[in-house]
């Protein structure tokens, strides 16, 4: 039964280093656009640097259970990511729908994160829980950011328009 667990808890870890990839490709598009917004350029860097953590730690947990990331997935998330990413260029409010989907993507990837920490006890890695919390930690300021930035991010957007400035990004 103990082994079940840990293919199962490996391949949520391989998941998860692809949604991180896929997070990675998100961020750097963003980052690419959003110099009308420096407050929001700034928290995108940082949360940037703690997905570039999370991807390592999560490597090195795979290692641990030797095995690794799937180059498949990380392709085929990261195509998703810079995708989504562009999706959003051409709209007029691009800055206000980047910020619904970044609320929702620190949700999903907290959630990610609940769900291997359930799978990490079943599997017994004490040792790899301690770094999904951080992981989850990151996540989890992040989203409260996202959550605590939205009413200023579209009063600024709001206010841009009303001059007749170029708002969203």
């Amino acid at each position: 039964m103990q082994e079940s667990y840990r293919d199962t808890y490996i391949t949520g870890l391989i998941n998860a280093r692809a949604l991180e990839v896929e997070a990675t490709q998100l961020l750097s598009r963003q980052i690419d656009r959003v110099k009308s917004y420096p407050e929001v350029e700034e928290a995108l860097r940082r949360h940037l640097t703690e997905t570039e953590q999370q991807r390592d730690r999560l490597d090195a947990l795979l290692e641990a259970h030797g095995t690794s990331h799937s180059s498949v997935k990380d392709f085929v998330t990261g195509l998703v990511g810079n995708m989504a990413a562009m999706g959003h260029v051409p709209m007029q409010d691009e800055i206000i729908k980047n910020s619904f989907a970044n609320y929702a993507f620190e949700h999903f990837e907290i959630a990610s994160y609940k769900s291997l920490l359930t799978l990490a006890d079943l599997a017994g890695d004490t040792k790899g829980a301690g770094l999904l919390k951080v992981s989850l930690q990151e996540e989890q300021r992040m989203a409260q950011w996202c959550e605590d930035s939205l009413e200023g991010i579209t009063r600024k957007y709001a206010a841009l328009r009303a001059q007749g400035e170029k708002a969203g990004i």
